[in-house]
């Protein structure tokens, strides 16, 4: 019998790995692959989902997903997909300008477009984004939970039309992510209670949906997110707070500590909540709703004081 050199069981080695490789590569292509214009929908897909595709937020770090402007590849990675999920209520522009598949394209809130919040129209600019308007509905309709449902419920029933995973297996999830939402809901309607009736102002107009199912009033300014207030709008929040007796401001994302100590020396107690949109520093939609609102309540309080 051939003895065996180190060299040949290398080689043999290297061939197994390579013949293991090339079939997971094989089976990567092969996985479904799920496409949501914000995290808010990635996150309810995956959790319908586990795992049984690929759930694929395309948009940068850092980047408006609303006002997002996909590149060719970025394009063809989308319209290739098995299913494109869309939050509807006019989020997203870019959808309007780009060819998809209208077999694999699923509105998540057709079905609720009668609870649509119709919105004015104000016309400004992000970045190197150009000028645009929050204009015809809010569209961050997911920040009611129970909104939040009935997209879980379209999604739900497109991943089972197209055969993604098992109906019985999708309606356990669905089951388990509704009541998750329901609790949610009922924690938040509690915490919340105190604060009917107490003015807040918000740094961007996100919060609609969310001030409606809480019975809140929450005054919208137009701010960059997490970036440092100009010297006017310094003095806007103050008329405005002043206007309102408003003590709370909402920021969608965390603040530099300047803008915060700014905020404070004009009397106001500032939260930080993340609307889940973009790419968002809390693991989960449930941790970044439930920190906000836990939050809120704390900063009423404060404020009261």
């Amino acid at each position: 019998m051939r003895k065996l050199t180190m060299t040949h069981v290398l080689k043999r080695v290297f061939a197994a790995l390579a013949v293991v490789l090339s079939a997971n590569a094989a089976l990567a292509e092969d996985r479904p692959r799920v496409v949501a214009v914000n995290q808010a929908l990635q996150y309810l897909a995956e959790r319908l989902l586990d795992g049984a595709a690929d759930v694929v937020f395309p948009v940068p770090e850092g980047v408006d997903p609303s006002f997002w402007r996909p590149s060719i590849a970025d394009i063809s990675m989308v319209q290739s997909a098995d299913l494109i999920l869309l939050n509807g209520a006019g989020f997203a522009t870019w959808i309007d300008r780009v060819s998809l598949p209208r077999s694999r394209v699923v509105n998540t809130s057709k079905a609720i477009e009668g609870q649509f919040i119709v919105t004015q129209s104000i016309t400004h600019s992000h970045g190197d984004g150009g000028e645009h308007s929050h204009e015809g509905v809010a569209s961050y309709i997911w920040l009611d939970p129970t909104l939040a449902i009935a997209q879980a419920e379209a999604i739900a029933s497109a991943i089972t039309t197209r055969d993604l995973a098992g109906d019985g297996d999708v309606q356990a999830r669905l089951d388990d992510l509704t009541s998750d939402m329901m609790a949610l809901d009922a924690t938040a309607q509690d915490a919340l209670s105190s604060l009917q009736g107490v003015e807040m102002i918000a740094t961007h107009p996100r919060y609609q949906y969310f001030a409606r199912r809480y019975g809140l009033s929450v005054t919208s300014l137009e701010w960059e997110a997490g970036a440092m207030p100009t010297e006017d709008q310094r003095a806007e929040l103050e008329r405005l707070g002043d206007e309102l007796n408003a003590r709370i401001l909402i920021w969608e994302a965390q603040p530099p500590r300047a803008a915060v100590e700014a905020a404070n020396e004009l009397g106001f107690q500032s939260v930080v909540f993340e609307p889940w949109a973009g790419h968002a520093t809390h693991n989960t939609f449930f941790e970044a709703f439930s920190y906000a609102v836990s939050a809120l309540a704390k900063a009423a309080k404060q404020a009261s004081n």
